[in-house]
């Protein structure tokens, strides 16, 4: 390990709680694994305490740093510049900082679909996909799976006018694009059985609460694939109760190496070791 000096570099995590967290662990393996004087902190952030901490960490000796629920909305107000697809997306979970300058990037979208690319489907061209939840993960997700072509998104969350918001911008942002639908609670039985793809990007099921599910598991199929964005437990209870049902499934482990390689490279610009990262976490 690099000895820590004051020439070390930090890299932060933003958050709250992050007791659940990973990404210390799987970003300090890549940092020694490429002999960069790098380490990754995780910063947990009451949420009347976010500009404060904001102001402190530029002032510091950072280069950037992750940013997680409940925050990923909010920090937006606090940036220089926001890059192209975090703008469409509204919700940004990384950050660099250069010169002083913060500027916000979001590579939770591009993980999931690396990790959905590489675990069950090579392509998702018109597939029909169903999303729980509409917050910063399932934004992220779904900008980008209409982005690559899929067929239909129907997004289903506790606040109806959030899915709405949600739809509406996908069909604003993408070209020749409509394919994003809100769902009500009471059509989600019809809607799942023409769905290809069910995906939990909702933090139900999170550790501690294992036991939670955000679906009644009696609508699952067995020509679904569900993926759950959730990776604390690998596999989560709603997973468990897929496989029963003959699904395939997809931890959200994948997505957070995925997502944690893009912001490395944004970072470092050096390419990420996929494979170091994994083998922190497993």
């Amino acid at each position: 390990m690099t000895e820590i000096s004051t020439n070390t570099k930090m890299i932060g995590l933003l958050g709250y709680p992050l007791s659940h967290t990973f990404s210390p662990r799987m970003q300090n393996a890549a940092f020694e694994d490429k002999d960069i004087n790098c380490i990754y902190l995780p910063i947990e952030v009451k949420p009347d305490n976010l500009d404060t901490v904001i102001r402190g960490i530029t002032s510091m000796n950072f280069d950037g740093f992750n940013i997680t629920k409940p925050f990923k909305t909010e920090i937006m107000k606090y940036l220089d510049e926001v890059d192209e697809l975090a703008s469409r997306i509204g919700a940004v979970n990384a950050v660099v900082i250069k010169d002083g300058q913060l500027k916000g990037y979001n590579t939770d979208g591009m993980g999931f679909l690396r990790s959905l690319k590489k675990t069950l489907y090579p392509s998702i061209v018109n597939k029909r996909i169903f999303v729980l939840g509409s917050g910063g993960a399932a934004r992220a997700i779904c900008m980008v799976l209409a982005m690559a072509g899929t067929e239909k998104i129907n997004i289903c969350n506790r606040t109806y006018e959030k899915a709405v918001d949600l739809a509406e911008d996908i069909n604003k942002y993408v070209p020749n694009s409509s394919n994003a639908i809100p769902m009500e609670y009471e059509e989600m039985e019809k809607a799942i059985k023409n769905t290809d793809i069910l995906i939990n990007a909702t933090c139900v099921g999170t550790f501690p609460n294992v036991n939670e599910v955000p679906i009644d598991t009696n609508l699952l199929n067995n020509q679904l694939a569900v993926c759950d964005v959730v990776y604390n437990p690998a596999k989560t209870k709603l997973l468990i109760e897929a496989e029963k049902h003959g699904c395939k499934t997809m931890s959200g482990l994948g997505m957070l190496v995925y997502q944690g390689a893009e912001a490395f490279e944004l970072w470092t610009g050096k390419n990420a070791p996929i494979g170091v990262m994994f083998d922190a976490i497993s």
